[in-house]
């Protein structure tokens, strides 16, 4: 037999386990380049905002391969390779694939006329958002919504608030009532936890946050109404309402139909490609994703989509920055899985007591600031197991602790911009349309005074 090849034959035990690396080898040096992308994320528009426009795939790029080169020559190319196709086959592929297709549909669905962004309007519009991202996910709310919600406020002063809001509870907190709102509530499905119990369990926290900041955003809202009014000229002249493409809720409903469909049909078949698993559930939901936005693109009329300014760069950001970002982020994620045995290890140990009993509370804060600036998805995976990984067991005696850490996932993943699949999809649509959304930290200066207060109280209410 050719040398070659049972020298490729050899290499592939260790393939296959390359998507397992053992974090307990890292140091947290090797997430220095994800802290270094997540800075450049934020200071760079800030200090060289027209170098970062031009340039932000190449910057991005530079910080994934300050990881990944490193990383190849310390470790071999077999855990590299096992690495870069488990962040794009297992994560950022099936990621991307989700919003470009709730991008490409929503942008086919148009409400023409002029709405007129009142602060009882907008609170309307948010406090439907956060019912029916549980029904259509976060992702597909957002993309739904933002447009008309842009438009409605097109001749305020002040609409950033507006957009933070939309945030808070249409791209984050009001996902969290089902399996089908956010991804980890979905993971958790995918691992045995009933979808109502989740309904059930989720409903009461879900309701006491979205509860109090409509009340906030309300009084916010009315009080820079009153102070600062509207443009004297209206950029959308009052004319009749009228929907356009409504035929593209269909495609929605489909794109949540092949999700679910992901995770009930079990068919047994799948594909080890460089130590991940290809389920063929999960490639025919990748195809028929793209077949279903290529059908919006094909049959909704241009003039709808002119009439909604669609472009691609929103989704072209988000695509480019997240490549990088699953791919650099790897390396803490590995060590926050190896638990006590990584470094890491005091703060994974600081969510149990002496007698290995959960600490609610710990479970709740620990999985919400990592969801933070992790993506809240794996973050929770990694508390999931460490609770106790079975499903019927979490649901049971230990069902306060699947609560934390799915309220911590779900609710602080709107704690930065990174967080949450949609979070920085909006901001991008926000830009487009010329809305000068925060900065990094502004955004998160936002976050910290308007969601850490409730954060806490819900800590005493429940945990």
């Amino acid at each position: 037999m050719n040398k070659k090849l049972l020298g490729l034959l050899a290499l592939l035990p260790s393939v296959a386990m390359a998507a397992d690396f053992d974090g307990a080898q890292l140091s947290l040096l090797w997430a220095a380049p994800f802290a270094g992308l997540l800075l450049s994320i934020a200071l760079f528009p800030i200090f060289a905002p027209g170098c970062w426009h031009h340039h932000f795939g190449k910057i991005a790029a530079f910080w994934a391969a300050a990881f990944l080169l490193p990383f190849t020559v310390v470790y071999g190319i077999a855990p590299a390779s096992g690495i870069v196709a488990h962040a794009l086959l297992d994560e950022y592929i099936p990621f991307i694939l989700i919003l470009f297709a709730l991008y490409t549909v929503s942008g086919g669905i148009l409400v023409w006329g002029n709405l007129h962004g009142s602060p009882a309007l907008n609170t309307g519009i948010l406090a439907f958002g956060t019912v029916i991202a549980s029904l259509m996910g976060t992702t597909g709310a957002a993309m739904l919504l933002i447009r008309p919600l842009l438009k409605a406020n097109d001749n305020r002063k002040h609409n950033v608030h507006v957009v933070v809001f939309f945030i808070f509870l249409v791209a984050n907190i009001g996902g969290g009532l089902t399996p089908l709102g956010d991804p980890p509530l979905f993971l958790g499905f995918l691992k045995g936890v009933d979808f109502l119990w989740t309904v059930e369990h989720m409903l009461a926290p879900v309701a006491f946050a979205a509860s109090i900041l409509l009340v906030m955003f309300y009084v916010i809202d009315s009080y820079y109404y009153k102070k600062e009014g509207v443009l004297p000229v209206d950029k959308t002249p009052d004319s009749k309402l009228q929907f356009f493409g409504l035929w593209n809720f269909a495609l929605i409903a489909a794109i949540v139909g092949c999700v679910v469909m992901s995770g009930v049909w079990r068919p047994g078949i799948s594909w080890h490609i460089l130590g991940s698993e290809l389920a063929l559930q999960d490639l025919v939901r990748d195809v028929l994703l793209v077949v279903i936005a290529l059908l919006s693109l094909r049959f909704t009329p241009k003039q709808v989509r002119a009439g909604n300014e669609f472009n691609w760069n929103p989704i072209l950001e988000v695509a480019k920055l997240f490549a990088a970002i699953f791919i650099a982020m790897a390396p803490a994620i590995a060590i926050l899985r190896a638990g006590s045995a990584g470094e890491m290890a005091e703060l994974v140990d600081m969510v149990s007591n002496a007698d290995g009993t959960p600490i609610n509370y710990m479970y709740f804060w620990m999985t919400g600031l990592l969801s933070a600036f992790l993506d809240n998805a794996p973050t929770y995976l990694v508390f999931y197991n460490l609770a106790h990984g079975d499903a019927a067991v979490l649901m049971g005696p230990m069902a306060q602790t699947l609560l934390a850490i799915s309220v911590g996932a779900v609710f602080m993943g709107a704690l930065s911009y990174i967080g949450n699949a949609p979070n920085f999809m909006v901001k991008a649509v926000a830009e487009d349309r010329g809305v000068k959304m925060p900065s990094f930290f502004g955004y998160m200066a936002w976050s910290c005074v308007c969601l850490l207060p409730i954060f806490f109280v819900m800590t005493f209410v429940f945990f």
